[in-house]
């Protein structure tokens, strides 16, 4: 065994699995995934437990601070974060130029970032703040921008999930449309050493800056293998389009050698935990508001979906994750499969900087080993 002491990663040349599965990198007291049970802890909290209740404000505190705040303290912390909502004239100068090119909205959100690097003076923590702060801004000014319209000045007297909806859309959402955003950011705000977090943990372990940090994350999460499977997952349900059709559908996909998206997960062997958390916040939205016609036919094609897989591919367990309700609740709340991933980064953007402070208090520099399975004794003859 080769011991990598400037990572705190052991790494054995000839047994390492591909992909880093199984390796343990550093240690986090930020969120745990139990794959096998089915368990997603954050900062001591079941998600089942706190992601339906808290105020996103509340988690953003407790991830930032180790627990959770008292009143007076929530309270001030929340008005730090809302003091920080407005965009630089740099960051809308950007978006505006992206918006002129129809540049995708995860796109201009990797390009908007950067600018915010002058707006802390290298502060990790203030910068933490102003981009957990900030990112609903960028994504609705941008969304706006895109449409031909003007972006909404930011405000300080909404909640964090209220301004998000505020900045897209431009009216004052509704409490129960806040608390099924809430639910849904709370919910994926972060989960373990995913791709996203840890590029962000390897920049900042380098001691470079938190924007620096986060704009590799985005950049990690626009692929199609980490934040883009909801739109995708309620492409099939719209597909389908009736629940009488989800069988043949189904099948015709499975023996064509597609991937269902919305079932099967990297970690989970058993149902994504955040699956059940967004499906019961999807339930009671739909009972108020949206189609209540596509949550039924979502609801049927789920049940077919899981019937077909354990019939097909017995053993694999490919159960519902949590892509197939996040396009279930987002759709719902008006938002377009193109803000999907969008949206999903500004809750996560609370993960990635609480980690980048855990790594850069308690973590070292991230440097594995790769394992060589080239040539080695090639001899070179000068031409």
């Amino acid at each position: 065994m080769a011991n990598n002491a400037s990572a705190g990663l052991t790494v054995d040349n000839k047994s390492t699995p591909e992909g880093l599965d199984g390796v343990i990198a550093a240690s986090t007291r930020l969120s745990l995934v139990d794959g096998e049970a089915g368990r997603l802890v954050i900062a001591g909290y079941a998600v089942e437990d706190i992601a339906p209740k808290a105020r996103f404000e509340e988690l953003a505190y407790l991830l930032l601070n180790g627990r959770l705040a008292t009143e007076p303290e929530l309270t001030k912390f929340s008005a730090e974060l809302a003091a920080r909502r407005e965009l630089p004239e740099a960051t809308l100068l950007v978006l505006g130029e992206a918006a002129r090119r129809s540049v995708p909205v995860i796109d201009a959100l990797v390009m908007a970032v950067p600018t915010l690097l002058t707006s802390d003076g290298g502060d990790y923590q203030q910068s933490s703040l102003r981009l957990i702060a900030v990112l609903p801004t960028i994504v609705g000014s941008y969304w706006r921008l895109l449409k031909s319209q003007q972006p909404v000045a930011a405000r300080a007297d909404l909640s964090h999930a209220a301004h998000y909806l505020y900045q897209v859309f431009g009216t004052e959402p509704a409490p129960e449309r806040t608390r099924a955003l809430e639910t849904y950011i709370n919910t994926v705000c972060d989960h373990g050493f995913n791709a996203s977090t840890f590029t962000a943990r390897v920049i900042i372990s380098t001691h470079s800056d938190v924007i620096s940090a986060i704009t590799g994350a985005i950049g990690a999460l626009k692929g199609p293998l980490h934040g883009g499977a909801p739109g995708p997952a309620l492409d099939m349900v719209l597909e389908i389009g009736r629940a009488d059709r989800a069988e043949s559908v189904i099948r015709a996909k499975l023996a064509g050698g597609e991937r269902l998206m919305g079932f099967g997960h990297r970690v989970y062997r058993v149902r994504d935990p955040r699956a059940d958390v967004l499906a019961a916040a999807a339930e009671k939205f739909y009972q108020t508001g949206g189609d209540r016609d596509l949550y039924q036919l979502a609801r049927d094609v789920e049940l077919v979906a899981l019937r077909v897989l354990a019939e097909q591919k017995p053993g694999r367990r490919l159960d519902t994750n949590v892509e197939f309700y996040t396009a279930l609740l987002l759709h719902g709340l008006g938002l377009p499969s193109v803000l999907f991933t969008p949206t999903f980064a500004v809750g996560r953007v609370l993960g990635w900087t609480a980690h980048c402070l855990e790594q850069l208090r308690d973590g070292r520099l991230i440097r594995p080993q790769s394992r060589y399975i080239g040539p080695e004794h090639s001899n070179f003859v000068a031409g």
